[in-house]
């Protein structure tokens, strides 16, 4: 066959060559080419080679190499500063609590506390999250008519002003973190064998809380809550009930030692559930330790 031009060339060509395929591409010669980084098994990119980054699988989340990371370089809001060390409170509506109170969850012929609230099995506190107990809020304040005693950690005074207007006591208490592994699950806690312990006293930044008789603080002085009581009715326009006169008043003045965590078990009694039996401790150094 005769070839004419250019293309009748390549046509010809290609009758006689073979198809296309992966054996027959030219392929680029690997013998000058260095190993990149995370070859062979590596998984540091870049990073040391040396003590625990050797033994790790990948680097820590935003880490860059030879880089400054994200997390150093974006300005950090002011908001947001030491907000892990900050103490946090999961909401609890007064709507939502008499709810519970409605479906039998929460009696009201016992004082009302943390415990009380988690043995419902809907509301949960994480110490490992920093929770410090509930905050008790406004939501559903127009449908709350129990008469309760209970206590939470943080509230306001609307809040405060619904309770004590239906004839309920409420006090606001601290728990620190420890004692709120025991509070929140006190069976979990018993079967361990440890000992109940003792609540701690409110650092600094909190104590003007919990001292305050309008928050009504379990450490504020009872009389200036009893006065603040009535100046807190002839503000919101109500008729402050007389607790001295009404049927459950043991249940409505009953309060917790501040170094108490369960109604009715002191600080270092040691709960054994299979004999169902109390420990209590005789030593004077556990007995002085305890009730300071």
């Amino acid at each position: 066959m005769s070839v004419k031009g250019g293309s009748d060339w390549a046509l010809a060509l290609l009758r006689t060559l073979p198809r296309v395929g992966l054996t027959n591409l030219p392929q680029e010669s690997n013998r000058n080419k260095k190993r990149g980084h995370g070859q062979h098994g590596g998984k540091l990119h870049r990073g040391p080679q040396k003590g625990s980054y050797q033994r790790m699988s990948y680097p820590r989340l935003g880490w860059e190499p030879d880089k400054l990371p994200w997390y150093v370089g974006v300005p950090m809001e002011f908001y947001y500063k030491n907000h892990h060390l900050k103490r946090q409170y999961p909401p609890l509506s007064l709507g939502t609590l008499q709810l519970l109170i409605d479906t039998n969850r929460i009696s009201t012929d016992e004082p009302i506390d943390l415990t009380a609230i988690c043995n419902t099995k809907l509301h949960e506190l994480r110490p490992q999250e920093r929770h410090y107990g509930f905050h008790l809020t406004a939501d559903g304040i127009d449908s709350f008519k129990a008469k309760v005693n209970i206590e939470v950690q943080w509230t306001s005074e609307p809040v405060i002003a619904a309770v004590e207007k239906n004839g309920g006591t409420i006090t606001t208490s601290y728990y620190d973190l420890f004692s709120l592994w025991a509070a929140n699950n006190p069976m979990a806690w018993f079967r361990t064998g440890r000992p109940i312990p003792k609540r701690m006293i409110p650092p600094e930044d909190a104590i003007e809380f919990y001292t305050d008789p309008k928050m009504r603080g379990y450490l504020a002085d009872p009389e200036k809550v009893a006065e603040d009581r009535l100046v807190l009715a002839q503000k919101y326009g109500y008729d402050l009930p007389n607790i001295e006169e009404d049927p459950k008043r043991d249940l409505l003045l009953k309060r917790k030692d501040p170094r108490q965590i369960f109604y009715g078990l002191e600080p270092g009694w040691v709960i054994n559930l299979r004999d169902k039996c109390i420990l209590k401790p005789k030593d004077k150094a556990l007995l002085e330790y305890y009730r300071n």
